[in-house]
């Protein structure tokens, strides 16, 4: 099975760390720019597949209410 950044992440964080920051050309402030937005469209595709599956929070809402 081929490995995953996950595991290179736990295995080797420092060596990814390293190359994070050396594509923003050893700017910190930049990899940490672009590891925010990275953040956050990760977490709005995490909450475009939780709606996908379980609906949209109100629809959540009524639901429950009709139980």
């Amino acid at each position: 099975m081929p490995r995953t950044i996950a595991h290179l992440v736990v295995d080797h964080p420092d060596i990814i760390i390293d190359e994070i920051v050396a594509s923003c050309d050893g700017d910190m402030r930049g990899a940490m720019k672009a590891l925010l937005l990275v953040n956050e469209q990760l977490e709005s595709e995490l909450n475009h597949l939780y709606e996908a599956a379980y609906g949209s929070p109100t629809e959540r809402a009524a639901n429950k209410s009709l139980h």
